[in-house]
């Protein structure tokens, strides 16, 4: 039977993938992105390479009430949601007293209410049908504090300590949360949020590796699914909780200094 995904950040990057790989499997989709154009494309060549069908929703979710215009829409349209994919997001680096405050609250927006909407909404269907997957991309940013990035880091915190405590909660249903906490992506995250010209992002993930993986951690209703680091990186990873935290602020700052 297919299982229709409702992919938010869909237009570019991780989101992207995830639509293809969708696709790829006989899915439909409901795409939401700001971007028309790129998911009238999108929805052109899936559609046609895949004789799926996709619906295609243009929505801010900075906008306070965007998440609860997208689930009436939905549910107008007839259309059920198998599979949330929770992918829109952004960052921003710069000290915190330097940067626009209302750039970060819209982050915060986006990355944290937009995210938390969205996920109660749609479990509340899941919840009278029983079952259901959902997705949220965090990112390994959220095992540690930001310095340079304060705002982002602290909210990709939030969506991986809330997607893990909605999954117990949801632990004899059969619904799933799972949490991917990508490393350094290769999209445009790093060119809009200045990421790119730093230590952090020399290395880079391919989208489409990072979204696979999220995408199969997800069918097999993983909890936590880390993706796209080098080896290097999950040596440094698996010490995080060991460092002494002055130490960690200073290292984690230094690979976010635009070079």
């Amino acid at each position: 039977m297919k299982k229709t995904a409702l992919i938010t950040g869909a237009s570019s990057g991780i989101g992207k993938e995830f639509a293809k790989i969708h696709a790829e499997r006989g899915g439909d989709l409901i795409v939401v992105a700001r971007s028309e154009n790129k998911l009238i494309e999108l929805k052109k060549e899936l559609e046609e390479k895949h004789n799926i069908n996709v619906f295609i929703i243009v929505k801010d979710l900075t906008i306070s009430n965007a998440t609860s215009e997208i689930y009436k829409e939905i549910k107008n349209e007839g259309l059920k949601v198998d599979y949330l994919i929770n992918n829109a997001g952004f960052g921003g680096i710069g000290k915190f007293n330097e940067r626009d405050i209302e750039k970060d609250l819209e982050m915060i927006n986006l990355n944290i209410r937009a995210l938390t909407s969205l996920t109660h909404l749609f479990l509340q269907d899941f919840i009278k049908n029983d079952e259901g997957k959902i997705l949220n991309i965090s990112s390994t940013a959220s095992l540690m504090p930001g310095p340079l990035q304060a705002v982002y880091f602290a909210t990709k915190a939030y969506v991986t300590s809330f997607s893990n405590a909605i999954a117990e909660e949801l632990k004899n249903t059969n619904i799933t949360v799972t949490n991917l906490m990508p490393g350094a992506t290769e999209t445009q995250f790093g060119k809009i949020s200045g990421m790119d010209k730093t230590p952090l992002f020399k290395k880079t993930a391919n989208a489409r590796t990072v979204a696979e993986v999220g995408y199969s951690g997800m069918i097999n209703g993983k909890l936590d699914v880390i993706s796209g680091l080098t080896f290097t990186q999950k040596i440094m990873t698996s010490m995080i909780p060991f460092l002494p935290k002055k130490m960690l602020l200073k290292q984690v700052k230094k690979m976010q200094e635009v070079k």
